[in-house]
């Protein structure tokens, strides 16, 4: 387990999977993370994803986010694409429970993950990408130290418009714990 301020990072118990199930269906939760149709995702789907993510894997790892205080799962973050060769990797992250919204466990989050990455992976570089219509998301990439690196022009089609993705990463030697 990896602790922050707010939330400890940790592995996915079976009291999670319910949770997870109800945060990838929600449509306004699960608009942020995909760019395909938003399809709706069986409890036992979810669970077969969730044993799958928590299997050894060279190339991933996951955590379920869990806050310190309410002693309660509120979303996972991801580190995919683990590129040891060319020392960098992808992240992804999600707080599913829309009542944690804006509490600042986002930012915590990144920051553990982040900490992980650099100084247990030993990794030098971290991206991700984001859609432009997720505000809030960008804001807190930034505040965490993420520099844009660029755009990929109406990428995604949602609600009957076209949005940007935005390309962000961040680099160990900029990262201020």
């Amino acid at each position: 387990m990896y602790f922050g301020k707010k939330v400890v990072l940790r592995e996915f118990r079976e009291e999670d999977i319910k949770i997870a199930t109800s945060f990838i269906n929600d449509y306004d939760i699960a608009t942020m993370l995909t760019k395909q149709a938003i399809i709706p995702i069986s409890k036992e789907a979810e669970e077969q994803s969730i044993r799958n993510r928590s299997k050894l894997n060279d190339n991933r790892i996951d955590f379920a986010i869990e806050s310190i205080e309410e002693e309660k799962y509120i979303g996972n973050c991801s580190i995919v694409n683990i590129d040891y060769k060319n020392s960098n990797c992808v992240i992804g992250i999600k707080i599913g429970s829309k009542d944690d919204w804006g509490k600042g466990y986002g930012t915590d989050a990144i920051n553990v993950l982040l900490k992980f990455i650099f100084f247990e992976l030993n990794i030098n570089k971290v991206k991700l990408t984001v859609y432009e219509y997720n505000e809030r998301a960008i804001n807190t990439y930034i505040k965490s130290g993420f520099n844009v690196e660029g755009r990929l022009i109406k990428e995604i089609y949602r609600n009957g418009k076209y949005y940007d993705e935005i390309l962000l990463a961040i680099f160990k030697e900029n990262f201020k714990q």
